[in-house]
């Protein structure tokens, strides 16, 4: 290999990842924190490997957990010049080598793969006279998926669930029975689902010497990413494909283990040692996505956790965390900050972003991560109001989009008869057609989310063309990159702040986090009520807190509504980390909390009751008298309010909220006067709605 080749792959790696990119024999086992540079030490070991002669690309099979890692791993590769290097899920690798090995196994045709559970489920349910909505076939779908993966059957499940929540509140025996009704059900339909594409694999694998052989005469070299994710099927898996050879490279970090709800453990990353007595261990501890005051909060976060496990005796996972060390330059303090109520949290928050973005950070680079997806309603209500783009993650796809589809027909269009070699140029002039300006569009609603589409597809072209323009990068080459990430949904950058879940977080990074609603209850979670459980919501909280590379903001609320009873305590996980709650840490004092005018309480207008939450207070009733509105008035209000809803290009809350239809529904206001004074209708709403719901009212009288 030469020397220019050779110092491309490894001159830019620090000490660290070099060693990891140099040991090209396994076993390896490479414990690696957040923000150290994982992705780029692993793909450039395989990219040496490959250059020195050592690897066959195609002998090479790089595993991880979503598809959005393996495209991106793809493409490194690719960058690098180390193309034919299989990276995949467990699940796209397993059902690839099913696909090509049924026929000759098993014989036929491979059953169809049913994307969802929730029918089937709902069908065994109805077989066995369980009364089922659509949130329990959701839990029983993850429990199955959970038994699966652990490599349960139904026979032998009830055993193994002793001591874990009961799913929707049925016992042991029950789930066992559906579980058992759900397999007959995929036999007679002739189907199967993703758990089995794994478990199927696995058995042919073991059960047939021929067709193990052949995988393991393809595969030589096998690197599995965020190992500490793996299923017990997804190890035994891996075993197959590796036979009796240890080339094995893996890559995790036990503190990032957030996932043991759906079998995920760290187990296997905490004993490869002893399973692999010769393996060597490498360390990566240099953090360089976030500065050093986001990185000691994150420390500091283990480190009072390992104090508390040694207090007790405890070891395991936590007994030695990976200890972090910042490598960027100094920046903003994280700040912590007390609200009277959510809506005040969410109003606080949008202010702080609003100054992030006049300060020039793009709204991309901005998140709001919460612990489950029920609290975000509060947050794009306020986003909303303020004229703030937003996205959900785990909203619509990025490719599903219409312009976006599009985009790509008239991409793959003109790179058929493309000549010139400007690939940014050319997207920009194809997409001039479908509205793309060099300038975002004042407007907000339909027309800046399509154009934020387009953006990102110029954004993703001058990103790839600058990469690989010393390879002769074209617009064939640019439409094949979206082709493929369009399959792998890896999307491009969107503008808009990003609202999501912890979970769902993980793998993602921002310059600005926003951590909401950090009190007791919701973080840790209510259900996590066994030290492992919390110490999960607190690896939880870690995750959160590493996703910030400069700015980071913690908040909790000490009531759920205006006006409510200031009963909630802010998360235990923030005691010795935020101001004045025994720690020795400085960190900038809270944002004072905005006194609020004391106002007469409310009496309910039928039983004279003091009212005590903040729905009963907007509606005018109390919870235990009979609603007095009619169900015509009320669903003739939600009609029109839909209609609003679309015509504004904002969720249907934001126009008005249920309880406030409720009000305006049981009230019937005959004037704008009357309309003003129930509780969610203040003067901008007054002003732009107020006529249309009058009219709705009158046309029912």
């Amino acid at each position: 290999m030469d020397g220019s080749v050779e110092e491309k792959i490894l001159a830019g790696l620090d000490e660290e990842q070099r060693a990891v990119a140099s040991q090209l024999s396994g076993p390896l086992c490479v414990l690696a924190g957040a923000g150290t540079g994982k992705t780029r030490a692993i793909t450039h070991r395989i990219a040496y490997g490959v250059h020195t002669g050592v690897y066959k690309p195609q002998q090479v099979l790089a595993v991880t957990f979503t598809a959005r890692a393996a495209a991106e791993m793809r493409t490194r590769l690719r960058d690098l010049g180390a193309q034919g290097v299989q990276a995949r899920t467990f699940h796209a690798a397993a059902l690839r080598q099913l696909q090509y090995f049924w026929p000759q196994a098993v014989g036929g045709t491979l059953p169809a793969l049913v994307d969802h559970k929730a029918q089937l489920i709902a069908e065994a349910s109805r077989r066995l006279r369980l009364s089922t909505d659509r949130a329990t076939i959701r839990d029983l779908a993850a429990e199955i998926e959970w038994a699966k993966v652990s490599m349960l059957t139904p026979d032998t499940y009830v055993e193994s669930a002793n001591g874990r929540a009961e799913p929707a509140g049925m016992d042991a025996t029950t789930v066992a029975r559906l579980f058992s009704a759900y397999e007959d059900l995929k036999v007679d339909r002739n189907v199967i689902d993703f758990e089995d594409v794994l478990l199927i694999t696995v058995g042919i694998l073991q059960e047939d010497p021929k067709v193990a052989a052949t995988v393991r005469a393809q595969y030589r070299h096998f690197v599995v990413d965020e190992y500490q994710d793996v299923s017990p099927l997804q190890q035994r898996l891996l075993d197959l494909w590796l036979g009796e050879r240890e080339e094995l490279c893996v890559v995790g970090d036990a503190s990032q283990t957030i996932y043991s709800f759906t079998g995920a453990t760290s187990a296997h990353l905490l004993n490869f040692t002893g399973r692999y007595k010769q393996a060597e261990v490498i360390k990566l501890v240099r953090d360089y996505r976030s500065t050093p005051q986001v990185v000691n909060l994150a420390n500091s976060l283990l480190a009072a956790r390992t104090a508390e496990a040694g207090r007790r005796g405890g070891t395991g996972t936590w007994a030695t965390p990976l200890q972090l060390i910042a490598q960027r330059p100094p920046g903003p303090t994280p700040t912590f900050t007390e609200c009277s109520d959510d809506e005040a949290e969410a109003a606080d928050v949008t202010r702080r972003i609003a100054r992030l973005l006049s300060d020039g950070v793009p709204a991309s680079e901005i998140a709001i991560l919460y612990r489950t997806n029920g609290q975000s309603g509060s947050y794009e209500q306020a986003l909303a109001a303020a004229g703030i783009g937003y996205q959900l993650r785990g909203a619509e796809r990025f490719f599903a989009r219409r312009e976006v589809r599009d985009s790509l027909l008239q991409l793959r269009a003109a790179a058929r008869a493309a000549t010139d070699d400007d690939v940014p140029q050319l997207v920009r002039d194809v997409l001039a057609s479908l509205g793309y300006t060099r300038e975002a569009p004042q407007s907000s609603g339909a027309v800046r989310e399509k154009w934020e589409s387009l953006a990102a597809l110029v954004s993703l072209a001058d990103e790839l063309h600058q990469a690989r323009s010393a390879q002769g990068f074209t617009l064939q080459d640019f439409v094949a990159e979206l082709e493929e990430r369009a399959a792998a949904q890896h999307a491009p950058t969107v503008q808009g702040v990003t609202l999501a879940s912890l979970h769902s977080a993980k793998g993602l990074e921002w310059d600005s986090v926003f951590l909401v609603g950090l009190s007791e209850g919701l973080m840790p979670i209510s259900f996590a009520d066994t030290p492992d459980g919390v110490d999960e919501e607190r690896r939880l909280l870690y995750v959160g807190i590493t996703r910030a590379r400069k700015h980071l903001g913690l908040s909790w609320s000490t009531s759920r509504t205006p006006g409510g009873r200031a009963s909630r305590k802010p998360s235990r996980f923030l005691d010795g980390l935020r101001p004045d709650s025994g720690g020795t840490r400085s960190f900038r004092q809270p944002t004072p909390r905005r006194e609020r005018k004391v106002s007469a309480p409310a009496h309910c207008r039928t039983c004279g009751k003091v009212l005590g939450s903040g729905a009963e207070r907007k509606i005018g009733r109390c919870s235990e008298c009979p609603a007095n509105y009619s169900e015509e008035t009320f669903e003739a209000l939600r009609e029109w309010r839909l209609h609003a809803a679309r015509e504004t290009d904002v969720p249907a809350f934001v126009v008005f909220t249920d309880a406030t239809l409720v009000a305006i529904a049981e009230a019937r206001p005959d004037s704008l006067e009357k309309l003003a004074q129930l509780a969610g209708v203040g003067p901008a709403k007054l002003d732009r709605y107020g006529e249309s719901v009058l009219s709705v009212l009158a046309q029912r009288a």
